[in-house]
């Protein structure tokens, strides 16, 4: 499968690229997962549902099943936090995982910049880095830069890189 990142900092705008190139990649017919780093503890699931006393009973593993989808939560209690690989492989196979987050893995990415955050550059000296897109003009050194709404151009530039 292949894997393209968009990376940034915190409120720059990346879930709102990863959805927009979703819709796109999807819309021109490919098959898209995605995986999303959080760096706090996260619940997808809600106090008094059957599958929330579940986990809170100790189940390692508790899988939610309908007509429409199924889910699967695993809890680590208190074991490390597997890798990017390791969360990889458990994925069905596409034709694209886009990953949000992840700044410091292996794969090609896209960086998000917004003028608001006045944060430094993250690709900076990490050829992982492919391109940035910005809604201030902000570059790369000799890399493409791209206005952060043109979704066409830069699913484009994914779609070439990864030769989808």
């Amino acid at each position: 499968m292949k894997v393209y990142g968009v990376v940034g900092w915190k409120n720059s705008g990346k879930t709102g690229l990863v959805t927009r190139l979703v819709a796109e990649f999807v819309a021109r017919g490919f098959m898209v997962s995605t995986i999303k780093h959080a760096h706090h503890a996260f619940d997808v699931d809600h106090e008094g549902t059957d599958s929330f006393r579940h986990r809170a009973a100790g189940a390692s593993e508790v899988m939610l099943t309908s007509g429409a989808r199924w889910a699967l939560m695993h809890e680590l209690r208190d074991a490390p936090e597997p890798g990017f690989d390791d969360l990889r492989q458990r994925l069905s196979p596409v034709d694209l995982v886009l990953v949000e987050g992840y700044k410091l893995e292996n794969f090609p990415k896209i960086e998000v910049h917004r003028a608001v955050s006045k944060a430094d550059i993250l690709g900076e000296g990490d050829d992982n880095v492919r391109a940035i897109a910005s809604d201030c003009g902000k570059i790369l050194t000799g890399r493409p830069a791209f206005q952060l709404d043109d979704t066409n151009a830069i699913a484009d530039f994914i779609k070439s890189e990864r030769q989808l």
